[in-house]
């Protein structure tokens, strides 16, 4: 079988972050607008690539005040760094709809190897609207990828202290991206 290409569609791909906060409970954010590229023959899925982009100016926590506190220097700093990158091409196969991709993430200009858990949730042929018309049906995948990080590791290092030796915000950020990929070849 040959390479299938396929894209991310933004309106229904979108990635959260969670981290804890005043160390009792978990704050989440949220990226839409992410944009990539999966490359997959589906008898050999080791040899799979994927790229992503992440619009990092458009986090949303549900308070602005915070979310313009994300934006600035102490976090991502989107004014010099507005998008975050993923290209990953080591996959592992671990289970029938499980695999690990590894590859490189860019936040904040820092580049480090990481590993997404991937679970692949099927495909399916659906309908493809265009100024009002169906113009499916178009095939569509979908894939949930979760990993956890260091935000340290990308030079996002603000943080406070609270009373008895608590932090602010904590070190470790659980990341979740729900992929709907459609198939290029169906365009």
């Amino acid at each position: 079988m040959a390479t299938t290409k396929w894209f991310f569609e933004p309106s229904h791909t979108g990635a959260e972050f969670r981290a804890r906060h005043m160390m009792v409970a978990y704050v989440r954010g949220q990226f839409k607008n992410i944009h990539g590229r999966l490359e997959v023959d589906p008898e050999e899925p080791e040899k799979a690539r994927v790229e992503a982009t992440i619009d990092a100016t458009g986090v949303y926590t549900g308070a602005p005040e915070r979310d313009a506190h994300l934006r600035s220097a102490d976090f991502f700093d989107v004014e010099h760094h507005p998008t975050w990158t993923f290209a990953g091409s080591r996959v592992r196969q671990v289970s029938a709809t499980g695999f690990e991709v590894t590859g490189d993430l860019t936040v904040r200009g820092v580049t480090r190897s990481v590993t997404f858990d991937v679970a692949y949730l099927g495909q399916w042929d659906t309908p493809w609207w265009e100024g009002g018309r169906n113009l499916g049906p178009r095939r569509r995948a979908g894939f949930t990828a979760t990993t956890r990080i260091n935000r340290h590791d990308f030079g996002v290092s603000w943080n406070d202290v609270v009373d008895r030796g608590g932090v602010v915000v904590s070190d470790m950020v659980d990341v979740v991206v729900d992929v709907e990929a459609v198939l290029e070849s169906d365009a």
